[in-house]
């Protein structure tokens, strides 16, 4: 079971990979398929709902987003599926996205995502949600879109406008950002050794469509930066990241979490010793302290979406 090192404003010492429910938890209202989009896209989003919502009570919510270097992943992997139950468990309102991926994709992937944020606050009657106490989260590659969103809301730039989004008008501001080993820095990805230590020599991002080029220099690697965003006014982050991640270097989230001190924005850093890249899909998530990583991440969105 891997041991864990915590920095920033963590206050748990333990941490592991399932979010899955505990055994008896109340079951969630799941719907399939919902259009989110414009009519000719085809992505769509899982919607998960609180079984029996309180009536009177608005609920919080949650848009996962799903990792696979931004070519690849679906909305409906088990990590998706167990995260967003152990949320309506709880009584958020969660959705998981498929967005835009492979060539092309940037920045239009960031539109996507900022559209499942105006779903929900457009709909916030309809789901009986607080559009004021939104939340991202998302990991690997959907941890960098995750903290692209809380970085750059309302950032004309950054907005899907036109044709892009059936919302105009509508804020895709969150409240909060949970980051599973996301690059934060395009610029300073690094390779690394067997023991996940960075090495020094440049990364490739991905694909060289994704973002129109694999040079580290290039201005789009600092403008789809997270880490270039970062102001005093961000929201929170809590940020999990295995200490061998053989995938994206430490680094990424050592740089961010300098970053965030720097204009001092509330943030919560478990590195995870002993484990690596997509930490929480691996096996020994049945071990006793599996449920570990809910209670962390249930605290960290309590303490924010409740302010």
């Amino acid at each position: 079971m891997p041991r864990l090192l915590s920095s920033g404003f963590v206050a748990l010492v333990f941490i592991a990979a399932s979010w899955a429910a505990e055994p008896g938890a109340a079951a969630s209202r799941f719907v399939p398929d919902v259009a989110y989009l414009a009519p000719d896209r085809a992505e769509k989003l899982d919607l998960y709902l609180p079984a029996a919502p309180t009536k009177g009570k608005l609920s919080r919510a949650v848009v996962w987003i799903h990792g696979g270097g931004w070519t690849g992943g679906v909305k409906t992997e088990n990590r998706a599926k167990e995260i967003c139950t152990t949320l309506a468990a709880a009584g958020y309102v969660a959705v998981s996205v498929d967005y835009r991926l492979g060539a092309g994709a940037w920045p239009h992937n960031l539109h996507d995502c900022k559209n499942a944020v105006r779903f929900l606050r457009a709909n916030a009657a309809k789901y009986q949600l607080d559009p004021e106490r939104i939340a991202v989260a998302g990991g690997s590659a959907g941890g960098h879109l995750a903290l692209m969103v809380g970085f750059t809301s309302d950032q004309p730039e950054f907005e899907p406008t036109g044709v892009a989004t059936p919302y105009p008008g509508v804020s895709s501001k969150v409240r909060a950002v949970i980051n599973l080993y996301g690059p934060a820095n395009l610029r300073t990805r690094q390779e690394v050794d067997a023991q996940g230590a960075p090495t020094g020599k440049f990364r490739a991002v991905g694909p060289a469509a994704v973002y129109g080029t694999d040079n580290p220099e290039a201005p789009v690697y600092v403008r789809a930066s997270p880490v270039t965003h970062v102001t005093k006014n961000s929201p929170p982050v809590l940020i999990l990241h295995g200490q061998i991640d053989l995938t994206v270097d430490r680094a990424q989230s050592e740089e961010l979490a300098g970053v965030l001190v720097k204009h001092g924005v509330p943030h919560e850093f478990v590195r995870v010793a002993g484990a690596g890249h997509t930490f929480d899909f691996e096996t020994w998530n049945k071990q006793p302290l599996s449920r570990d990583l809910r209670p962390v991440a249930l605290a960290f969105l309590e303490k924010h979406l409740s302010l």
